[in-house]
């Protein structure tokens, strides 16, 4: 029975794509770099972006930390509030949280931005813990899993379930020992990915997120 509840935050709790690709494009740009097809451009949406850089333009490590500080450059003023919420899914965690559930934010994004949108988008209040990658050091999704379990003092993975929208949220959970549920609330995922990364579930709504997480959590009824 899961007690936690930990979220991924770009293409889980919010729609990100607007904001994150005009950073991307900007950070591309500015290294000098072609632009990658757009289709490559939608899988930035997700993954850590220094391996995306690495993947889809070439960068070697060193340039990749160099595109991602110019994307910070941009995206901390601006990009970051191009953003949507998920329909529902602040409501949606303010019940859990009410009966009883301990939520969380792992994300790879960089924490002083995951503070700021969860703030933005009210899903503060309802987050123990909120997460995200360090500035200064290479970090895996596990990673920042292992870092928002610590400070929860959680040592039983099994208690938790992380939810994510691609395959990295799925296998940094499993890293962890942990069960991850898949949402495909925005398509960021490939068909079949989630599952094919071993997904206990995938969901297309925040309805039916929800409803898996009552079934399968300790929490009151």
């Amino acid at each position: 029975m899961y007690q936690y509840v930990f979220f991924d935050l770009d293409g889980t709790l919010t729609d990100s794509q607007e904001g994150v690709l005009e950073c991307v494009r900007y950070a591309i740009e500015a290294m000098g770099r072609p632009l990658p097809e757009d289709r490559n451009l939608l899988k930035f949406i997700g993954p850590p972006l220094q391996n995306s850089f690495m993947q889809y333009c070439g960068l070697s490590r060193e340039e990749a930390q160099e595109a991602l500080r110019l994307f910070r450059e941009q995206y901390v003023p601006v990009g970051q509030f191009k953003n949507r919420p998920a329909p529902g899914i602040a409501d949606m965690m303010g019940r859990l949280k009410a009966r009883g559930l301990t939520l969380a934010l792992a994300s790879s994004k960089a924490e002083s931005q995951c503070v700021s949108i969860c703030e933005r988008f009210g899903f503060a209040p309802h987050l123990a813990v909120i997460a995200g990658s360090s500035e200064s050091r290479d970090q895996s999704k596990a990673d920042v899993i292992r870092e928002a379990m610590a400070r929860l003092g959680l040592t039983d993975p099994r208690r938790a379930l992380m939810v994510g929208d691609r395959k990295y949220d799925v296998e940094g959970a499993g890293a962890c020992g942990m069960d991850c549920a898949g949402v495909e609330f925005f398509g960021y995922a490939p068909p079949g990915e989630l599952e094919a990364a071993g997904a206990v579930t995938v969901v297309g709504t925040v309805a039916e997120l929800e409803a898996f997480i009552l079934a399968h959590s300790g929490a009151d009824t």
